[in-house]
C-alpha cells in the first residue's frame, strides 16, 4: 500500500504536471470508487488546480476551496497521461481527471479488490480527513510516543490512521527494526530511552524512503512498491544490520517481518494471529 513518502513525492510530481492548469473533465470508471455524492464532480470543471498536497496517505487535489481526495488502498496506482489516453483504464481503471494542459491523471487498481476511492469535498469539508491522527513529523505525534501508555502492540499502534496518519505496514516494519524493537512490544511497556529511539526512527525511516520516492518519475504506476523498504517483505534474507535471516509473522492479510537478533534477543515471534511471543 502506498504510505506517506509515496504520497508525499507523488504529490510534488503532480504538482509539476498539473498545478496551475484547470480541470477539464472528470471521467468516473469504476462503479464503487466515488464515496461522495454532493458537490458533484462536474462542479470541479473549469476550476484551476491551486495545490497538490497529501494528508496521512490521501492525495490532495485543492480547487481553492473544494477538494479532491484520492486513496489508493492497497493496490491502486496513479498515472500521469502526457497526453492523455482515449481508453477507458482498463479493468481495474477508477476514475481519469483531465486538465487543460493535455496531461490527465488516471486512477486505477492493480489485482481484484476495489478498494481505492475519491472523494469530491465542499470548502471546510474535512471529509475522511477529520478523522486523522496527527501527522509523524508533529509535536501531538512525538508527546503520544514520549508520554502515551497504549498497552496495543507498537506495530499495532503505528498502523492505526486514528493515532498517527501515514504509516503502514512497510515503514512499520522498517522503523521498529531501525529502533531495535520487537513488533510486539506496547508503547506503555517502553522505557524513556527506548520512546526517543522509537520516535527517531520512525521519522529517520519516513525520512529516507521521502529521498527514495523522490528519485521516481512520472506518476506512481508500479506494480510493486516494496523495492524501496529496508526490511519490510525481505524475509528469508540476511538483516542489512547482523546478517542474521529476517523472519515473518503472516496473518491473513499481511504480515510482518522483523529480525530475530536485533528485535526479540533472538527469540523467534510465534507465526501465527493468535500466538504470543515465544518465551
Amino acid at each position: 500500500m502506498p504510505e506517506l513518502p509515496q504520497m508525499q513525492a507523488l504529490a510534488e510530481r503532480l504538482e509539476h504536471a498539473v498545478g496551475g492548469a484547470a480541470l477539464e473533465a472528470v471521467e468516473p470508471i469504476g462503479f464503487s470508487g466515488l464515496k461522495t455524492v454532493a458537490p458533484p464532480p462536474e462542479s470541479l470543471v473549469g476550476r484551476t488546480l491551486r495545490r497538490t498536497g497529501r494528508r496521512g496517505k490521501y492525495l490532495i487535489l485543492d480547487f481553492d476551496g473544494p477538494r479532491l481526495l484520492v486513496h489508493l488502498s492497497q493496490a491502486g496506482r496513479v498515472d500521469v497521461e502526457d497526453p492523455p489516453k482515449k481508453t477507458r483504464g482498463g479493468k481495474g481503471g477508477v476514475v481519469r481527471f483531465r486538465f487543460d494542459n493535455r496531461v490527465a491523471l488516471l486512477v486505477r487498481e492493480h489485482g481484484t479488490e476495489r478498494k481505492a476511492g475519491w472523494w469530491v469535498l465542499a470548502g471546510g469539508d474535512g471529509g475522511p480527513l477529520a478523522k486523522l491522527g496527527p501527522e509523524p513529523d508533529s509535536d501531538e505525534f512525538a508527546r503520544l510516543i514520549r508520554e502515551g501508555n497504549d498497552r496495543r502492540r507498537v506495530h499495532t499502534l503505528l498502523r492505526d490512521q486514528r493515532a498517527v496518519a501515514g504509516l503502514g505496514r512497510g515503514h512499520t516494519d522498517d522503523a521498529l527494526w531501525r529502533a531495535r524493537l520487537s513488533p510486539y512490544a506496547t508503547l506503555g511497556s517502553l522505557g524513556a530511552e527506548e520512546r526517543e529511539q522509537l520516535l527517531d526512527a520512525i521519522r529517520d525511516t519516513l525520512a529516507d524512503a521521502l529521498t527514495g520516492e523522490r528519485a521516481r518519475t512520472g506518476g506512481l504506476s508500479e506494480p510493486k512498491l516494496g523495492d524501496k523498504f529496508v526490511v519490510h517483505g525481505r524475509y528469508g534474507t540476511p538483516c542489512p544490520r547482523c546478517g542474521d535471516t529476517l523472519r515473518r509473522v503472516s496473518y491473513e492479510s499481511y504480515e510482518v517481518t522483523y529480525c530475530p537478533a536485533c528485535q526479540t534477543g533472538g527469540k523467534p515471534l510465534a507465526d501465527r494471529r493468535m500466538s504470543r511471543l515465544v518465551k
